[in-house]
């Protein structure tokens, strides 16, 4: 881990005491950090610089278990007294990853094969306490069904939205959810990136109540 490369700012919530805990998101995701303040508690914001590369014979579910973990860990060491959440995605068609889109054309190759399909996506969430080294970690699935899609429908998607930072090119807190024709699962904020109600539940094990 490079020390040098993690940036840290702090959200605060008007009127809201601090909790007892810090709270630090190790990620350097918007749609995260967006998530995280629905819970209206204060927190830190650290990017962690960890290598994402699936291992060899690496299956989905321990990839994205690994990873929010790591990346939890690559922080936890720069921050005394907190809890360290981390947390990664993958999509999946017919078992197969579906990463970021590497380029314009590649979000259309994904978006054509998603047609008509179902999507499931694995969330992983972390949380490591700074202090006893205690690790709480989870992965959360969360299943989307594709309308039948053309290639004009595609391509203004494409221009309006350009979700090229997000798994599947499927940004579903934006003008992607117009893309969908059903879910499955039992937190919707996993399908944005970060599953709150897991969260909530990790948090509480640490003494942190939300209200």
């Amino acid at each position: 881990m490079n020390i040098g490369k993690l940036k840290s700012v702090e959200i605060g919530v008007p009127g809201h005491n601090k909790c007892v805990r810090r709270l630090v998101l190790a990620s350097s995701s918007p749609y995260r950090r967006a998530l995280l303040e629905r819970l209206m508690l204060p927190f830190h914001v650290v990017i962690p610089d960890i290598d994402e590369t699936p291992r060899p014979g690496e299956s989905p579910l321990a990839l994205v278990e690994r990873l929010s973990r790591e990346k939890a860990l690559a922080v936890v060491d720069t921050q005394a007294h907190a809890l360290v959440i981390g947390s990664d995605q993958v999509a999946l068609h017919n078992s197969e990853i579906v990463g970021k889109p590497r380029d314009h054309e590649h979000a259309v190759e994904q978006l054509r094969r998603a047609s008509g399909k179902t999507i499931t996506l694995l969330t992983g969430i972390a949380l490591i306490d700074s202090d006893s080294g205690r690790e709480q970690v989870d992965v959360i699935p969360y299943s989307v069904r594709f309308r039948m899609l053309n290639d004009v429908q595609i391509e203004r998607y494409l221009h309006k939205e350009q979700p090229y930072q997000c798994s599947g090119s499927l940004r579903a807190d934006g003008l992607g959810v117009a893309l969908l024709e059903g879910f499955e699962g039992n937190d919707p904020n996993a399908l944005i990136g970060l599953p709150l109600i897991r969260l909530v539940d990790m948090l509480v094990v640490e003494g942190v109540e939300v209200f």
